[in-house]
């Protein structure tokens, strides 16, 4: 008889057959059978004997690591008052690529005490073909001497990437424990978090930590190295966004050293169920592009919303403003491409062609579920790196040697709920509802969207599949990577047979939507430079962190409605997890309706009373009597005035010297991070144009304004508002982008 120990329980609920546990599918019904290695999580915790079945579910393989035997049937969670406990691996569910995540709680029995461990899902084990010896990755300073000097670097760029969100929920520690610092391949991957100590770490202290490494750093970076933990221990690099623009300079100098060949295909197809098609992609379907001798590689698919009434519209028009938007960018040289502004513009490309659907929907007056939109997913390879920029729940996939990782987190209700601390995801996708989207193009103007746009170095050869739903849906591609896309890194097979196999397997397996797809191959020869490289700390570094921090909460999610997604009103929970009932909620609605259109209505009183500028030299200048401020969230407050004493760039506008912006709005961010305030600014006069500059809408972060040369006025006089024209339809308050508050019905 077979060892129960050794025994799958098929997640089908229909069927719940016993499988041995070398079986991939159910004998009985051939549903997958996934294996879900999991690590409980404690210092020198022992579960028990490899064999033996804890909670008549989970198998322990060794000490600390447990296969869960009954993978369809849902973990044990935490008890809605503990949820404190893991609320720092909840928060950081976007930068899931390098941090496991809960998948649940072992509770044991021990005597007449009861104690429960927390499981982890996707560490870094490392488990043998037959499923029967798991292991971990290596630590980082065992791994450390036998990479390449661009890995080496790689590897502290992740680190120097995850220090600030780390540090921020208190978990800083974890990046100078050794113990838990593992490398899986080209990642950087955390066995779990530690808890800071009383007193946080330091950015000097991550210093000491890197100077071990310099012996055994190869010969080219190891002055670059030592230089960079000599100047974070004595001070001369305080913040991880200096640290960042050090390290992007040597990696840089090593990318010269490294020359990548890109192929591109793409695949769209309406599918079995489906009477049209309404995802759209670029390059358009069925054509294989190569850099060289292409100048540029972009992908993008676009899965479309909407319905018959536009969805197709809506993604085509999105693929068509995109790919002119990164047209422009990819013309300038890559030696004098700034990483952090081209994330930007990435994220201003994305709000472009956001606008015009929008714009769209207004002109053809679309209303509720009549109006359209899509969702965005497009991989950019620049020399060494990849910009990944996306927005709805269509994916972006990252396969190496070592695993296929998801590199894009949805922005669905499920997500959220994980990101604010609210739940653990595996509970959060059973709620209903919990696929619903809380953002896509076209649905509301772009001051209220968020594009998540990041960057991974890349030092070895890699595939990108970008995908909608129709592929992603029930887990397809961490089924079938290994089998269907990891062959392509070792030239068994070409991208166009995989694309065809993708799309049959979308059809067959799921076949509920359209599918689209896009592989990136990316292949690179790198030799190690003859000569070292120095590092030198930036004058005025405008960088920003290619991992976004989590955005706040949008006030409009599209909501599952019988495989559609209706726009529907979000309502914030209080304090911890429930509800607002419903009597409380609708009035709390009115009072803020009525008291927006209370502050619109006065301003446009405000406006039409004020004179009229004939000459633009005529707009108020700041007396001498007006004492500047540093830009801080204190002090930025809606209706304050800021102005610069020389030329900078917010968002995509150059400014001329003495120009003054009137604060519209600042956004918290859902982390303790200030710094992550987006900051909503109308410019309302210019030195060079005065009165035509008024209707432009700027939107940053308070981290960029606080590096900028901006100070905020204190006087009680409004330069911006002296030096408007009367109010007209054209440049009144009213013309601000903001919410539709009819946006209540859209259908995917």
């Amino acid at each position: 008889m077979e060892n129960d120990a050794a025994t799958l329980y098929c997640p089908n609920e229909l069927c719940q057959a016993a499988n041995p546990l070398t079986h991939k599918f159910c004998q009985r019904c051939s549903t997958p059978i996934p294996k879900r290695y999991l690590w409980a999580m404690g210092d020198g915790l022992n579960v028990g004997s490899p064999g033996e079945i804890l909670a008549d579910r989970y198998l322990v393989i060794n000490k600390s690591v447990v296969l869960d035997t009954k993978p369809g049937l849902l973990p044990q969670g935490l008890e809605i008052e503990n949820l404190q406990t893991i609320r720092a691996y909840l928060r950081l569910i976007p930068y899931r690529l390098h941090i496991p995540q809960v998948y649940g709680v072992l509770p044991l029995k021990d005597g007449r005490s009861r104690q429960e461990i927390l499981l982890l899902e996707k560490s870094p084990l490392l488990v043998d073909a037959t499923g029967s010896q798991v292991g971990l990755y290596p630590q980082l300073l065992n791994a450390w001497r036998s990479t390449t000097s661009m890995r080496q670097l790689n590897w502290l760029w992740q680190i120097a990437h995850l220090w600030q969100p780390l540090f921020s929920e208190g978990v800083a520690s974890s990046l100078i424990e050794p113990h838990l610092l593992r490398v899986e391949g080209p990642l950087v991957r955390l066995l779990e978090l530690r808890f800071d100590p009383s007193s946080a770490p330091k950015l000097s202290q991550l210093g000491e930590f890197w100077q071990q490494l310099v012996p055994d750093a190869q010969p080219c970076i190891a002055e670059f190295i030592n230089q960079v933990s000599s100047f974070l221990i004595q001070g001369e690099i305080t913040s991880t966004e200096v640290l960042i623009a050090v390290l992007d300079k040597g990696l840089s100098e090593l990318g010269k050293s490294q020359s990548p060949k890109i192929k591109i295909i793409t695949k769209t197809d309406t599918g079995p169920r489906r009477q049209r098609n309404e995802d759209a992609c670029y390059p358009p379907s069925g054509t294989l592009l190569s850099k060289p001798p292409q100048a540029t590689a972009l992908a993008i698919v676009c899965d479309g919303i909407g319905g018959h009434e536009g969805g197709n519209i809506a993604s085509n028009l999105a693929i068509e403003t995109i790919q002119q938007q990164v047209q422009q960018l990819t013309k300038v040289p890559y030696d004098h491409i700034d990483p952090s502004m081209l994330l930007t513009d990435l994220e201003q490309a994305a709000a472009v062609a956001n606008d015009k659907i929008s714009q769209r929907n207004d002109s053809e007056h679309r209303q509720g579920r009549k109006r359209m939109g899509t969702t965005l997913v497009m991989a950019l390879p620049v020399a060494h790196e990849m910009y990944i920029t996306h927005v709805g729940d269509s994916r972006a996939y990252w396969i190496t040697r070592d695993g296929c990782y998801q590199v894009t987190l949805d922005d669905d209700v499920a997500s959220r709920e994980v990101r604010l601390g609210y739940a653990i995801y595996r509970e959060a996708v059973q709620q209903s509802g919990s696929g619903s989207l809380v953002q896509a193009l076209g649905m509301s103007p772009s001051p209220s969207l968020h594009p998540t746009a990041q960057r991974f170095m890349l030092d070895e050869d890699a595939v990108f599949l970008l995908t909608s739903d129709g592929l992603s849906d029930f887990d397809r591609v961490e089924e079938y990577w290994e089998t269907e896309i990891l062959p392509i890194l070792t030239e068994e097979i070409d991208l166009v047979t995989v694309s065809d196999k993708l799309l049959e397997i979308a059809n067959t397996k799921n076949g509920h939507d359209n599918v689209t797809i896009a592989l990136v191959h990316y292949q690179v020869k790198y030799i190690e430079p003859e000569l070292p490289i120095k590092a030198v700390i930036p004058e005025r570094p405008s960088i920003k962190t290619a991992n976004l921090k989590p955005t706040a909460p949008q006030q409009t999610l599209l909501e599952d409605v019988s495989e559609q997604k209706t726009l529907i009103p979000q309502v914030k929970k209080p304090g911890s997890i429930g509800q607002l009932p419903l009597h409380l909620i609708v009035p709390l609605i009115l009072v803020i309706i009525a008291g927006s259109l209370g502050y619109v209505a006065m301003r446009l009183r405000s406006l039409s009373t004020l004179p009229f500028v004939a000459n633009p030299a005529s707009t108020v200048q700041p007396t001498a009597a007006e004492t500047p401020n540093q830009v801080s969230p204190a002090n930025l407050t809606r209706g304050a005035v800021i102005t610069n004493s020389q030329e900078i760039s917010l968002g995509n506008q150059k400014l001329p010297a003495k120009s003054y912006l009137e604060v519209i709005s600042l956004e918290p961010p859902d982390t303790p991070a200030p710094q992550d305030s987006l900051v909503q600014l109308r410019l309302c006069s210019a030195q060079d144009n005065p009165v035509s500059s008024n209707k432009k809408i700027i939107q940053v972060k308070l981290s960029q304004l606080q590096r900028s040369n901006i100070t905020v006025l204190q006087n009680d006089e409004n330069p911006c508002e002296l030096g408007l024209q009367p109010s007209t339809p054209e440049n009144s308050e009213s013309n601000v982008p903001s919410r539709n508050s009819e946006n209540n019905g859209n259908t995917r």
